[in-house]
């Protein structure tokens, strides 16, 4: 799934051609992907709304309309946004004021797209935890959070209430830069490793964006290329493989029903 870095080079990218573009017309080829209002209702809803800002929170994509509405997209496992040329595998394609097209590709068709009024009663939203790269989230404040919480550190990493955006890809290379390992209570780290694990999560967040994501399944983005940040990932999918930094074999777990590598040597 992508996670917060594909989800904010998406966004970025955006920015850069779409603003104030108006959107003439969308193609509705799964109706399922929209949840609400119906796809009829969507459709006709949409007509002649022009993008004012684009914002990104947590794994969701939000379109800020000047009519004060909100296209609010998450794309799950599988979901691409493509711009361009009308695709041929989109399942929603918006056709927008310049003859470009931005195509909502999702083969296994998990993605979801509303167009709401009310971007702070949507409980996908409201119920999100802190962004990670806020200003506002400081080295105290996350030492604060973590030591009342009696989950699996990776677990609580990965719940989107807590923190918004890290999922099993970024949670994993945080604790391993950190050198904590992923089964390890929140609670019972010390100030020291609060410290390190809050500098690794900024740390490895900042870099996926600037190699623009990992295309380790589907992700790829508005121009159809693959991230490059997967190339330099020093823990995920590294299971039965030579760890990066002390040579020990690489073992996995599974961790609130995900798969969890990690080194046994270095992360305690």
């Amino acid at each position: 799934m992508p996670e917060l870095p594909e989800v904010e080079t998406i966004k970025t990218d955006l920015e850069k051609i779409i603003l104030g573009k108006k959107i003439k017309v969308a193609e509705i080829k799964a109706a399922k992907i929209i949840k609400e209002p119906s796809a009829e209702e969507f459709a006709g809803k949409i007509k002649e709304e022009i993008i004012k800002k684009i914002i990104r929170r947590g794994k969701y994509l939000i379109f800020e309309f000047l009519s004060g509405k909100y296209l609010v997209i998450h794309l799950k496992m599988t979901g691409q946004l493509i711009y361009g040329d009308k695709n041929k595998q989109s399942k929603i394609s918006f056709l927008l004021g310049n003859g470009q097209y931005l195509n909502f590709c999702d083969w296994r068709l998990f993605g979801e797209i509303r167009l709401i009024d009310d971007l702070e009663k949507f409980k996908g939203i409201s119920k999100l935890g802190i962004e990670p790269l806020d200003i506002k989230f400081t080295i105290r404040m996350f030492y604060e959070m973590i030591k009342k919480k009696r989950s699996k550190i990776k677990s609580l990493l990965m719940d989107q209430s807590f923190i918004a955006g890290i999922g099993n890809i970024y949670a994993q290379e945080s604790l391993f830069k950190a050198k904590i390992h992923p089964a390890k209570i929140a609670l019972n780290l010390s100030k020291n490793e609060s410290d390190k694990l809050f500098f690794s999560i900024k740390e490895v967040l900042t870099e996926a964006i600037k190699y623009r994501g990992s295309s380790i399944n589907t992700y790829l983005d508005l121009e159809g290329r693959k991230g490059s940040m997967g190339e330099r990932l020093r823990i995920y999918g590294r299971k039965g493989k030579p760890c990066f930094r002390c040579k020990s074999i690489v073992v996995g777990m599974k961790i609130a029903g995900r798969g969890t590598a990690f080194c046994p040597n270095c992360q305690k």
